[in-house]
């Protein structure tokens, strides 16, 4: 029963009494009456009592990674002179519910505490599931009463407890990818040798020639022949990635975690932790409302950067991957891996070939991951509009092009472990 209508209730009740009191010389109505007036006013005006002087406080971690149980703690402090009983605990907790693409911004009961001493205080643990990937704002957190009679609820908030908690995509293990490696570039003039261990490797010393580097300059060599000799290095191979993410609206299927840039995006993130933890160079692109650019680097605090985009984008733009695909080839490295993945709606499917064939063009390797649109339907709830549509296969295959197919509920670990 709700609250409006149970005050509603006893306020009728209240209203015969007083007629029926007023109508008999009889004192007993009259005490019903004045019982029914004293539960009015307790039910309304007790709660107020309650929650007033009761400090509350939230606290609990501002990361968190797909999938993982948080703790937090909550703690409420009555600051009165009269202990309070039966107080709840309410928190705005809008990553709970989503995962199914439908959070519920509503207050939700963190826990109940029965008596709270006169200066004292009173504390919990909740635990919550961090279901969905994403940047949420928590809070404000506060108490909420409805003792004795439940007839009117009373809620006081703060924004002390108000916190972000940034749930980063799961990722899974790698063991080995099929990366080819990008020649380092060293030129003889203004250039410097690339930074990192194993870019290049001396083969030799030969004779200064017009436009080498002095740096390279071997000194002792020199000295003892009374000529200029230079030291040679040969250039090493070492593999660099981009990442290509497809933002757009209509390439994004499927509901709440189990969508294609859900998998995307934890392909993604995985791909990145691998390249890594191997000391290679990534980047990621992607064309979004806001545009996605994450330079070239490697290292813990450059998969950190990657991992902070990963968390809150969203398919919201309208750029075609061909588009995204052709930027990349404007500026990508000879024998740079760019990773694909596609799962755009086939009518698109030609112009992307193109872009792929530039790619290539350029001297880039493809490591195409393509999504199964049939597959991330709901059948039952969604009609597949892109039935009978033609696969990238056969042209990923003619590129030249490593591909792996991903279908929803595939488990990606043994996908990409096989």
């Amino acid at each position: 029963m709700s609250l409006r209508l149970k005050f509603a209730i006893l306020g009728v009740f209240t209203l015969a009494a007083y007629s029926a009191a007023i109508s008999r010389e009889q004192s007993l109505p009259w005490l019903i009456a004045a019982l029914f007036s004293a539960s009015l006013l307790t039910g309304m005006l007790w709660p107020r009592w309650l929650i007033q002087r009761l400090a509350v406080s939230r606290v609990g971690p501002e990361r968190a990674l797909e999938g993982e149980t948080v703790v937090f703690s909550v703690e409420v402090e009555n600051r009165g002179w009269l202990p309070r009983f039966m107080v709840e605990l309410v928190d705005r907790l809008p990553f709970v519910g989503a995962a199914e693409n439908d959070p519920n911004n509503a207050d939700k009961l963190l826990g109940s505490v029965s008596y709270v001493p006169a200066g004292g205080k009173r504390s919990f643990e909740v635990p919550l599931l961090c279901e969905k990937r994403g940047y949420y704002r928590l809070g404000p957190v506060g108490v909420a009463s409805s003792f004795p009679l439940g007839l009117a609820e009373t809620k006081k908030t703060t924004n002390d407890g108000v916190q972000t908690l940034t749930i980063y995509p799961k990722v899974f293990p790698i063991l080995v990818m099929p990366l080819f490696g990008a020649p380092s570039q060293i030129h003889r003039g203004g250039y410097l040798l690339p930074e990192g261990a194993g870019a290049a490797e001396f083969s030799g010393l030969r004779e200064y020639r017009r436009g080498d580097n002095p740096r390279h300059v071997h000194w002792p060599t020199s000295a003892r022949l009374n000529e200029l000799m230079v030291k040679e290095f040969e250039p090493l191979a070492s593999a660099c990635l981009c990442i290509a993410l497809d933002l757009a609206k209509d390439a994004n299927i499927g509901r709440g975690k189990q969508t294609s840039l859900e998998y995307a995006i934890r392909i993604a993130a995985s791909v990145a932790g691998y390249a890594c933890s191997q000391n290679m160079h990534s980047r990621v692109m992607g064309e979004g409302t806001a545009p996605l650019r994450i330079a070239s680097g490697k290292g813990d605090y450059h998969y950190q950067t990657i991992l902070d985009a990963l968390a809150v984008i969203e398919a919201d733009g309208k750029t075609p991957y061909a588009q995204l695909l052709t930027q990349i080839a404007l500026d990508c490295v000879r024998g740079e891996t760019v990773l694909l993945l596609l799962s755009e709606p086939p009518m698109r499917c030609e112009a992307t070939l193109q872009a792929l064939a530039l790619l290539r063009a350029k001297g880039a390797y493809l490591f195409a991951v393509v999504f199964d649109r049939d597959s991330f339907f709901n059948v039952g709830s969604w009609v597949n509009p892109d039935a009978g549509g033609q696969p990238l296969n056969a042209g990923l295959l003619e590129l030249g092009a490593h591909c792996v197919q991903v279908r929803r509920g595939d488990e990606l670990t043994e996908l990409f472990n096989s």
